[in-house]
């Protein structure tokens, strides 16, 4: 038994559900003499993968519906074995480059070249190429994509390659001037409600159109995530009502507890605990710009208007970063503690003082106190003494406190 997203996803360019228009010219291109490189890009859950088959499909029948999953081995200069799995028919293969990490320039160059090298055996009754699917290309290197600008001049005869991106920003501009980029934008609300509508008359189920338009507004515009919210909630409970709950995805709500424990205080421990919340969602799957993303939103609703142009600084500066970067965990966790020290001094600030940085650390001490044995009459006392210090300034936490490795924030003893 199939999910509801793979079992009426549409077949055919004539059967998609919005974005006529531009199915239309598809068709049209399809129909013409010259069959050019494509670079569709848009949001996740846009269609871009539905739309790409449906044109293959149109391009050469029902064949590329049969397809088999192959595993391929490339070799690196270095004799390192790196192991890639694709989706291939007689007409065309998918791969997903950016699985091989470091190496993708051998697996774009190989697999390109030799996909190439192989010719149709009957070009009358079909097209005389074979097409390349390359998703995720915004998460190519910059070796990669030299490579493939390079490989698909050279191989222009025998194959044409489809390129799928969420963003061209990451794409360079010698790939973007040899492909014709098709934008696949995110549908509206109203046809996310028409697309929930239409699966479930199929289904021969009966939706309530104000659940709809909830399951629309909370689905991000994503139609894959709302075909998969209307089927949750009718595992959860039918018939339909329209006052429903409708359940978010674990990983949006795990994200939103990291925000909170973000927000709800900033020190080493707590910065820590996010490390090892922000490895689990990379763990699961979750792509690095939607932590980014969520972080951002969540965190920017208990900031002020000012304080969220610097955030939103923060966040673009350490993605960007990451872009350039491997280990993605280093900008993300410098990214959160770049924002602990930010909202920190914005706390101090809006109240006029240090008091409630200095009573927060002297609550700190005075537990680590009595957890050493220290009797609370001390502890109190050195709290106190923390509180009304005589250069609050001193006491203040320099700005790689939180990347410490002791749990203590600061040394009292340096404002005596």
């Amino acid at each position: 038994m199939s999910l509801w997203v793979d079992k009426y996803r549409p077949t055919s360019l004539q059967k998609l559900d919005f974005h006529l228009s531009q199915a239309q010219h598809l068709r049209n291109l399809v129909n013409q003499g010259d069959f050019p490189h494509l670079l569709f890009y848009g949001p996740s859950g846009a269609g871009k993968k539905t739309r790409i088959m449906a044109l293959l499909r149109e391009l050469y029948g029902q064949g590329v519906e049969r397809l088999r999953m192959e595993q391929m081995t490339f070799t690196t200069p270095s004799n390192k074995k790196v192991d890639i799995m694709t989706v291939a028919s007689n007409y065309h293969i998918e791969v997903n480059p950016s699985d091989a990490g470091i190496h993708d320039r051998i697996v774009v160059m190989e697999l390109i070249k030799n996909s190439a090298q192989t010719h149709q055996l009957d070009t009358s009754g079909q097209r005389e190429f074979k097409v390349i699917l390359l998703t995720e290309v915004d998460r190519l290197s910059k070796d990669a994509q030299h490579a493939l600008r390079r490989t698909m001049e050279k191989y222009v005869a025998t194959c044409r390659i489809i390129l799928c991106a969420n963003s061209i920003s990451q794409v360079i501009p010698a790939i973007k001037s040899r492909c014709l980029a098709i934008r696949v934008p995110a549908p509206s609300h109203q046809q996310i409600v028409a697309v929930l509508q239409n699966v479930c008359k199929k289904e021969g189920l009966s939706l309530p159109s104000e659940l709809a338009e909830k399951i629309a507004q909370k689905s991000d515009r994503n139609v894959r995530r709302a075909i998969l919210m209307c089927e949750t909630c009718k595992v959860q409970q039918y018939p339909f009502t329209p006052d429903q709950n409708v359940m978010e995805p674990d990983w949006q709500i795990y994200l939103r507890e990291t925000a909170k424990i973000i927000l709800s205080e900033q020190s080493p421990k707590k910065l820590m605990d996010v490390r090892k919340r922000l490895y689990e969602l990379l763990t699961h799957g979750i792509p690095t710009d939607i932590i980014f993303k969520g972080l951002l939103t969540e965190l920017g609703k208990s900031c002020d208007m000012a304080l969220k142009t610097k955030v939103a600084e923060l966040a673009a500066k350490f993605e960007h970063q990451m872009h350039n970067g491997s280990k993605v965990i280093f900008h993300l966790e410098a990214f959160v503690a770049s924002f602990m020290s930010l909202y920190l001094h914005y706390l101090e600030d809006s109240v006029g003082s240090s008091e409630p940085f200095l009573t927060l650390w002297g609550q700190h001490r005075r537990a680590e106190a009595v957890g050493a044995g220290a009797s609370a009459v001390d502890a109190s006392k050195d709290t106190k003494e923390a509180v009304t210090c005589r250069r609050p300034n001193a006491c203040r936490p320099p700005p790689r406190a939180a990347m410490g490795k002791t749990h203590s924030w600061l040394n009292h003893g340096l404002c005596r």
